[in-house]
C-alpha cells in the first residue's frame, strides 16, 4: 500500500511511521479497493505521495467536511482524514467538532506534533505550557495564549463520537498500539457505529530544535504529561448490543 518513493520527511518525523501503519492496517484489512483519504494542509497534505490508494486534497482545516460528503455520496466507501493538530484542533475546529458530533461514519487519523509543521513551526493549540515557539519565544503562556486543547477528551464528549483513542509513535510498544487503534477505528466505521478518531503524539525534531532521539525522549518526559495516552471513549460493545 506504500509507494515506492523515498520519503522526504525530517529526520526523526513521525509522519513516515504513521503513512506505514496506515497502509499496514488498510492492506491487512483488504480495503485498498473501497477506501478514500482525505488529506488537508500541513505537513499531512503529502500523504498522497506515499498511500497507494485514492486520496482526496481539502482546503485548510476541512477534511472532516471534505470527508462528509464523500461518505454520504458513496456510503459503502470507507473515508478517512490524515490530519495534523493546527489543521484539524485550529482552522478546522468547528468542521471537527460538528462531523463528530452528528456521527459521521468516517476515521480520523490525528496526527499531534504540538506546533505547526510546514509554516515555519509557530504555536499550535495543542503546544504545552512553556514550550518555546516562533509564535512564542519565551515560552506558552496560559495567560496569554491560553491552554493546550486536549482533543480527544473533548470529542469523547459528543454523542456521536463511538471510539477515541490517544496513542504514540515513540517507542515500539506504542507504535503497535497505534496500529492496534488505527485497525479498530476502521473496524467502527465497517461496523457503521458512528465516528472514531485516533490522536497520534508524533515528533516534530525540526521545529522542537531538537535532535532526533532528544525528541522521541521529549514524548514520553512532556508530551504524554499533557496528553495521557489512553482509550477516551469506546462504545463497540454498547452500540453492538444496541
Amino acid at each position: 500500500m506504500l509507494k515506492r518513493t523515498p520519503f522526504h520527511y525530517c529526520a526523526g518525523c513521525g509522519h513516515s511511521i504513521i503513512h506505514r501503519l496506515v497502509a499496514e492496517v488498510i492492506e491487512e484489512m483488504n480495503l485498498q479497493d473501497r477506501i478514500v483519504g482525505v488529506n488537508s494542509a500541513g505537513c499531512s497534505v503529502f500523504a498522497y505521495n506515499y498511500l497507494d490508494l485514492d486520496m482526496a486534497e481539502s482546503a485548510h482545516g476541512r477534511g472532516l467536511a471534505v470527508a462528509t460528503g464523500l461518505k454520504r455520496a458513496s456510503p459503502e466507501t470507507i473515508v478517512f482524514t490524515y490530519q495534523g493538530d493546527g489543521d484539524l484542533a485550529a482552522i478546522g475546529t468547528a468542521e471537527t467538532i460538528h462531523a463528530a458530533n452528528r456521527g459521521e461514519r468516517i476515521t480520523a487519523i490525528f496526527v499531534n506534533n504540538a506546533v505547526y509543521g510546514m509554516t515555519g513551526g509557530q504555536m499550535a493549540p495543542t503546544t504545552l505550557l512553556a514550550q518555546q515557539t516562533t509564535t512564542t519565544p519565551l515560552g506558552r503562556d496560559a495567560r496569554l495564549e491560553g491552554y493546550p486543547i486536549r482533543v480527544s477528551e473533548m470529542l469523547a464528549m459528543l454523542r456521536g463520537v463511538v471510539y477515541v483513542e490517544r496513542t504514540a509513535v515513540d517507542s515500539p510498544a506504542n507504535i503497535r498500539r497505534t496500529k492496534r487503534a488505527i485497525r479498530k477505528a476502521f473496524q467502527v466505521q465497517l461496523d457503521d457505529l458512528g465516528f472514531s478518531l485516533v490522536e497520534i503524539l508524533s515528533p516534530c525534531p525540526i521545529n522542537w530544535k531538537r535532535d532526533p532521539l532528544e525528541s522521541w525522549q521529549w514524548i514520553g518526559k512532556e508530551m504524554i504529561k499533557e496528553f495521557p495516552m489512553g482509550v477516551m471513549k469506546d462504545l463497540t460493545g454498547q452500540k453492538d448490543a444496541d
